[in-house]
């Protein structure tokens, strides 16, 4: 925390929207340093989170990347999880967004084809508050990596689609 309580304005900017790419939340964040323990900062970031209205999630949207799956799933997999992607942002008008913290990655791909075909379903109201959820999981655990690695948010817990 003393890391995080002592960064400059600049470099503390920076790190949080490396983990929820919204001006409005990382300012909220930021202006309420400094923080006695994690415990603190992440009920800020949470509250910071519920507080962003659609414009702000959509600027945070933009900068998300595509869960993917491991590495050596099979290529018929990537072609369901590539179309259920596209039928997705088709429906939504933006990327699908999942925290997939705690997940094995043998869990991964049936989680993901879950929660997509699953949200598929949602009305873009209903989705807009999952999708909200989702960004604020995200960021606390982007969080929680960048202060155990004393480092960023980009250990982001997913990672570019192939081909995105």
């Amino acid at each position: 925390m003393e890391h995080f309580n002592a960064a400059s304005e600049e470099d503390l900017e920076q790190a949080l929207l490396s983990c929820l790419r919204s001006h409005r939340w990382a300012g909220r964040v930021a202006d309420h340093r400094p923080y006695p323990d994690l415990d603190s900062l992440l009920a800020a970031a949470d509250e910071a989170a519920y507080d962003l209205d659609w414009s702000d999630l959509t600027e945070a949207l933009a900068a998300e990347p595509l869960p993917t799956l491991p590495p050596d799933t099979y290529s018929a997999a990537h072609t369901a999880l590539s179309a259920a992607h596209a039928a997705y942002e088709a429906r939504f008008g933006h990327v699908f967004v999942i925290c997939l913290d705690g997940l094995s990655p043998s869990e991964t791909l049936d989680r993901l084809l879950e929660a997509i075909r699953s949200r598929l379903t949602n009305d873009p109201e209903e989705e807009r508050v999952v999708v909200a959820d989702e960004l604020r999981r995200l960021a606390s655990g982007r969080l929680i990596s960048a202060l155990r690695g004393a480092g960023n948010c980009e250990n982001n817990h997913s990672a570019p689609a192939p081909g995105r």
